[in-house]
């Protein structure tokens, strides 16, 4: 039981993490969109489309990771945590919308370069790396899904605007007014490379994927191997919000097995997974020769989850 406290104990922290991150990031975007404009540079303007998303994306982050916090329900046997989740999902899919607008109006320039206030985007600069910065050592202490895809987003920001910091130096030296479009190109493809990345994160928790950090064959080889269990089957395993999983199972016991010998299996069952990750396990129990009252539909996708194991 240890472990559901510290396992909540960094539920309640990913909390606090995204309030502020969130209260630091909405600060700098609307000075963000103001020296966009003050000092027309398409590549500060570009981070601050990406800014308001990462804003939303903490803003919703925060919201539905309070509601994550509630407990089950008759209607939410699982509880909320998978909300968690929305706020990330919602924002990848602003950011992408956002980053296409970006990258059109940033295209234009290149071939139309306009003069931009250096001085001006190397302040700008200055202020977003720390601003950024700061977010990002808050969030990045957290272990949940979307912390990790936010604190990736705010990370992105900074490198942003070192970038900016440097294209800003070099136009204030020379008239170079086509550095600024590149910049903005380079930093929506890097940040649409990522976006896309952790979108196939969250794809795999709505999609019930196995969890990227358990190893179903090993899984499987080790519950065969516990003394009694002549075999296992319906085996499946996913994640609630890509931090807490589920896992049910049929063990078969060979038909000579007591009481003592099943209560021994289920233990050791629990005892292959990680107490704090695995929150919610089913083992059902069969004995050789017992019919398995699992439908006939679930039979066949457990004996498809064998072939998959086995053929890796």
């Amino acid at each position: 039981m240890g472990g559901d406290h510290s396992h909540h104990g960094h539920q309640h922290g990913s909390t606090g993490n995204l309030k502020t991150a969130f209260l630091l990031n909405l600060a700098f975007t609307v000075i963000e969109i103001i020296g966009g404009f003050w000092t027309n540079s398409i590549a500060i303007l570009s981070d601050a489309v990406h800014d308001l998303g990462d804003s939303l994306s903490l803003g919703l982050a925060w919201y539905f990771d309070r509601i994550s916090k509630k407990g089950a329900t008759p209607h939410n046997t699982y509880g909320y945590r998978r909300y968690s989740l929305l706020g990330g999902l919602i924002t990848a899919i602003v950011l992408l919308v956002g980053l296409a607008f970006v990258l059109w109006q940033a295209l234009a320039r290149l071939f139309s370069p306009e003069p931009v206030n250096a001085p001006g985007m190397v302040l700008l600069a200055v202020v977003g790396v720390a601003f950024n910065g700061a977010a990002v050592l808050k969030v990045r202490r957290g272990s949940s899904l979307t912390e990790r895809v936010v604190s990736w987003h705010l990370l992105e920001d900074t490198l942003g605007w070192l970038a900016v910091l440097i294209g800003a130096a070099i136009m204030t030296f020379w008239d170079l007014p086509i550095v600024d479009p590149i910049l903005s190109i380079g930093i929506s493809l890097f940040v649409l490379w990522n976006v896309v990345r952790n979108l196939r994160q969250f794809f795999d928790v709505f999609l019930q994927k196995t969890p990227r950090t358990f190893d179903a064959q090993q899984f499987e080889r080790c519950v065969l191997a516990m003394p009694k269990v002549a075999s296992m089957h319906h085996t499946h395993s996913w994640s609630i919000d890509g931090e807490t999983h589920v896992l049910t199972t049929h063990l078969v016991m060979k038909a000579d097995a007591s009481r003592d010998d099943v209560v021994e299996a289920k233990n050791r069952v629990r005892s292959l997974l990680d107490r704090e990750a695995f929150v919610h396990v089913t083992v059902d129990v069969e004995l050789e020769g017992e019919e398995c009252l699992a439908s006939e539909e679930h039979s066949h996708a457990g004996s498809e989850f064998h072939a998959h194991t086995h053929n890796h």
